[in-house]
């Protein structure tokens, strides 16, 4: 069994791999202008046949950031056209005077109203009309549209509009079709509109990519994506719901996050995920939590996916003098190309990497194993004419442009943490990413945690994460009942639809029933309220959603509850290979592992640092600090005080 996990980042493509019995990793700068050209120069290096390759794609990610999307059109009921552009009232900062919300992906040209109604309860009003639709064809065609989003009122009661609709626009026309009821069958009309206007926007980017991908595979090779949920699902489904793929990267980290924590015997994690252009951080409290309220750039995205928060903070984050002549960190990044002044590929502006390297904190001949040389003599320009402009000196340039990134990554993980109810001191801080390990303990520090758990790559952690995540399908349906006039098992009756649209799917691709795992859920809430609480679907529902609201808003009601969504979660375990663990214990001593010394910076002081090879430490090996550990995909720095040791998996575990 060959097993490839492949995540695109911003600055590097990572892969983790299963091959004859043992695991590898392979980091290579990515290819932004084509993101196959390095997973498939990597898939290239590991060879192999007939192998099982999950990727963590930001190609949908990309599309809809950068506003380079599918020419997309919208077609709903007559007189609800402009449902996309008014949205809700609420406005993203309240108080600034200048605020303007990005124009829609669509704009009202492309918005199409036609006839046809159908009530909340599935019965329709009006027909549509045949002539009607001729006369859309003929607008789509010339304006030259590409995606067409179909988003008829109230089709997750009764879609036999949309179907027909849909069906038309495909006989007639080469265009991908997205119909709101097979991507969002709930009610929320502005938020099933926007999920499935996203999907129509990227599909075709996501559709083309993958073809051209699997084109170039080895035959036997097979091929599936990460959802942003933290599930697998094959490329013929990511091909046509690629909205599903928005966090598809940052999903795997968290997922290789829960197994290490599962593993160690920790249930209680903050992930931290800095890589070279961002960093995600995300809360898993037993189990990840998953959400179907999230918003990319104020748009809403009604498709699970776990509650990942991101920042503009990474390796290649730039440093920048505001007009107020403060130092400023991010979001702007310098990418994979130039990338950081140390790259030596023309890059002019400083980053976050280039201000470690300058303070001795990473080791210029010891980056990605020693393929990839970092160039120190390239930024002493650059930091003396920043200093100069700040007046300071360029080490302590360096130093307070490292604290103003890790005041913005502590920021993120307060957001996700402290914000929602949760005290990070409860919680270890799981860090990864390229660049995770240089700022790891800073960060627990200022959040007031107990200890810091590194595991061995990580670099290519998230990477790994796909290899270890099952295929999910989610499915959902609008409901609308009141809790008096319902029971549990009437709940199980209407859930069978579902289930039986799972298995169906399930078997095209490939899983037997009996393999096949149904978790069902329920969206709860009291009367009135505008918002839902997600809990299991069990006989004490109605108990459970008591206590999940007490929980989660200190207080629950005399209310009647309602009962709005139904959800349905389909998973198949993935067959995963075990991690590598040490069979026996070595000493404390980790002279073995010492490589040389180095001077490094603290605090304005340099100080004798002792450098270690990771590969070389061993089970229950200490490490004080000051010390730099490195690897192939990362570097860990011990400031003085701490102090790391190695466990069974080879994970370092530092407490504060």
């Amino acid at each position: 069994m060959l097993i490839v996990g492949v995540d695109t980042g911003g600055t590097f493509t990572d892969f983790v791999y299963w091959k004859e019995g043992s695991w590898g990793v392979l980091k290579i700068p990515s290819t932004p202008h084509n993101p196959a050209e390095a997973v498939l120069e990597g898939l290239a290096r590991i060879g192999g046949r007939n192998r099982r390759i999950v990727h963590g794609s930001t190609v949908a990610t990309n599309a809809l950031l950068e506003r380079k999307g599918a020419k997309t059109a919208l077609v709903t009921n007559r007189g609800f056209e402009d449902v996309l552009e008014i949205g809700r009232q609420n406005r993203e900062r309240l108080y600034d005077l200048h605020y303007r919300r990005r124009e829609p992906l669509v704009p009202a040209s492309l918005r199409f109203g036609i006839s046809g109604r159908i009530n909340f309860r599935g019965e329709i009003l009006e027909d549509t009309d045949p002539s009607e639709l001729e006369d859309l064809v003929k607008k789509l065609l010339s304006e030259g549209v590409e995606s067409v989003a179909l988003c008829l009122l109230h089709s997750y009661a009764n879609p036999v509009h949309e179907e027909e609709v849909g069906r038309f626009i495909r006989e007639k026309l080469p265009v991908h079709v997205s119909l709101s009821h097979e991507i969002l069958p709930e009610f929320r009309e502005f938020e099933r509109t926007s999920t499935t206007v996203i999907n129509a926007y990227v599909s075709p980017k996501m559709e083309s990519y993958l073809s051209t991908l699997a084109q170039k595979l080895g035959e036997g090779d097979r091929l599936s994506v990460m959802q942003s949920s933290g599930g697998v699902i094959s490329a013929q489904v990511a091909r046509r719901e690629a909205v599903r793929t928005i966090l598809s990267g940052p999903a795997g980290g968290v997922i290789s996050a829960l197994h290490l924590g599962r593993l160690t015997g920790r249930d209680r994690i903050l992930t931290f995920d800095m890589g070279g252009t961002s960093t995600d951080v995300s809360l898993i409290d037993g189990e990840p939590i998953v959400t179907s309220e999230s918003e990319i750039e104020g748009m809403p995205v009604r498709i699970p996916m776990i509650d990942i928060h991101t920042i503009g903070a990474g390796g290649g984050s730039i440093a920048w003098i505001d007009r107020g002549g403060a130092l400023r960190v991010g979001p702007q990044s310098a990418g994979a190309d130039p990338g950081p002044v140390c790259y030596g590929k023309g890059g002019r502006e400083i980053t976050v990497t280039d201000a470690n390297l300058f303070l001795g904190r990473l080791i210029p001949e010891g980056f990605l194993g020693g393929g990839m040389k970092l160039r120190r003599d390239l930024l002493k320009a650059p930091f003396q004419e920043m200093a100069q402009r700040l007046g300071t000196t360029p080490p302590e340039l360096a130093e307070a442009i490292l604290e103003v990134a890790n005041s913005n990554m502590e920021r993120a993980l307060r957001r996700v943490s402290v914000h929602r109810g949760h005290n990070p001191a409860r919680f270890t801080l799981l860090s990864f990413g390229g660049a995770g390990g240089l700022h790891a303990v800073f960060l627990a520090q200022a959040l007031g945690m107990k200890e810091v758990l590194i595991p061995p790559n990580p670099g290519t952690f998230s990477a790994l994460g796909l290899v270890m995540a099952d295929t999910v399908k989610d499915y959902s349906l609008t409901v609308m009942l009141k809790g008096s006039e319902t029971s549990y098992e009437q709940l199980l009756d209407l859930l069978q639809p579902l289930t039986e649209n799972a298995l169906r799917d399930m078997e095209e691709e490939g899983f037997p029933p009996e393999e096949v795992r149904i978790l069902p859920f329920l969206d709860v809430r009291y009367t009135g309220q505008s918002y839902e609480l997600t809990i299991p679907l069990r006989e004490d529902y109605p108990e459970a959603f008591h206590r999940a609201h007490e929980r989660t808003y200190g207080y629950r009601h005399r209310r009647e509850i309602e009962v709005v969504n139904l959800r349905l979660r389909a998973v198949v375990p993935s067959p995963r290979p075990p991690l590598p663990a040490f069979e026996e214990k070595g000493g404390e001593d980790s002279s073995g592992a010492f490589l040389f010394s180095v001077k490094t910076a603290f605090g304005g002081e340099l100080i004798e640092t002792p450098v270690y090879s990771r590969e070389k430490l061993l089970w229950g090996n200490r490490v004080r600090g000051p010390a730099l550990i490195v690897e192939y995909s990362s570097t860990t720095l011990l400031p003085p005080g701490y102090t790391a040791e190695v466990d069974r998996f080879g994970n370092l575990l530092i407490e504060l």
